[in-house]
């Protein structure tokens, strides 16, 4: 598989890569074609930009800077979320537990009081079906107002790194980066965060579905020195060790949605087709995905038929030699098949 979107890499060290858009047009307007698809419509929607901060006072970082040189300045802080890759339920990942009420209207339940839940445009179950009285306002041809709580709370790492100005004892400078998992809180005391928010649904009387709820959050982090200055904050201890005193930002964006399904119909450049990578063995391979099967197509294929067919027709006619007139008065053409 190529990493650089069907292109070698000029450099074999090259660490990013390209990747296919899979889709291309040729500008041509006659190449569109209208394809009808069920999709899920986002009937509303709002956005929220939250902010926690953590401080922390006297952090180790790790590795020790080397013998015999000495801190000149801090170059850069860098700050990331912690992920285990694998182990998904490791304590330390980043983690954003996130505890939305509303009111207005409620999330279907089943018999066992569990929410119901359907399969988000993520693959997972994601999205729980809402309901409420909406008949006055579909009266108005409007929407119906929802109030929602959420709380959001957070637990596990950010993992920080120092990239540190560093010089020997001949005055040879040298960037050398320290860092350190730094938690933000435990499960028994999580850093919490709370906002309100308003939705609007559509009716849940004229319509085959029910609108669905899905919401999701991103985290980020930023973090600085806690009074950004270096003699304060930062202490190297006699093995070299650093510490720091900092002060972490986490930087949360959510939405919430409404969700109704729908048909739409759509301008497409056609079928995606990949160009797939050549094997020595196999002289072809099968499909994966079906041809398009439309009644016009099938009528313009034969009408193209006809049109071909007469077209050789025609060349064949004008292909033959031209007759002499003593032939056109009536005499019998040669054996040959010459006039």
């Amino acid at each position: 598989m190529s990493c650089f979107g069907g292109r070698t890499s000029p450099d074999l060290f090259q660490n990013c890569c390209n990747a296919n858009t899979l889709c291309e047009f040729d500008g041509r307007l006659d190449n569109l074609v209208t394809e009808p698809i069920f999709v899920q419509k986002v009937y509303d929607a709002v956005l929220f930009n939250l902010q926690g901060l953590k401080t922390v006072t006297n952090q180790s970082f790790s590795p020790a800077i080397p013998r015999g040189h000495r801190l000149k300045r801090v170059v850069d802080i860098r700050c990331k979320r912690f992920f285990n890759p694998e182990n998904v339920n490791d304590p330390s990942n980043l983690r954003l537990n996130i505890d939305t009420t509303i009111s207005g209207a409620t999330f279907i339940q089943n018999c066992q009081g569990e929410e119901l839940t359907v399969v988000g445009p993520d693959g997972t179950y994601s999205e729980r079906i809402v309901y409420a009285d909406t008949r006055e306002c579909d009266d108005q041809g409007k929407g119906t107002p929802i109030f929602g709580t959420q709380n959001i709370a957070v637990t596990g790492d950010v993992q920080v790194c120092l990239d540190l100005l560093l010089s020997d004892r001949y005055d040879h400078e040298v960037i050398f980066t320290v860092c350190a998992n730094v938690n933000i809180a435990q499960d028994c005391a999580p850093l919490n965060l709370t906002n309100f928010f308003e939705l609007c649904i559509p009716s849940t009387q004229n319509a085959a579905f029910l609108p669905r709820f899905a919401e999701f959050c991103n985290p980020a982090c930023e973090t600085r020195l806690a009074t950004n200055n270096m003699g304060r904050d930062l202490i190297v201890c006699p093995d070299g060790t650093i510490k720091a005193n900092l002060i972490i930002a986490l930087c949360i964006t959510c939405e919430k949605k409404i969700i109704v399904p729908v048909q739409l119909c759509v301008l497409s450049t056609g079928f995606v087709q990949i160009s797939p990578q050549v094997s020595a063995i196999c002289s072809s391979f099968p499909q994966l995905f079906p041809e398009q099967i439309d009644d016009d197509e099938e009528e313009e294929e034969e009408e193209e038929e006809d049109e071909c067919g007469r077209d050789k027709c025609k060349r064949d006619e004008d292909r033959r030699p031209p007759c002499s007139p003593r032939n056109r008065s009536g005499s019998q053409p040669r054996q040959d098949g010459k006039c």
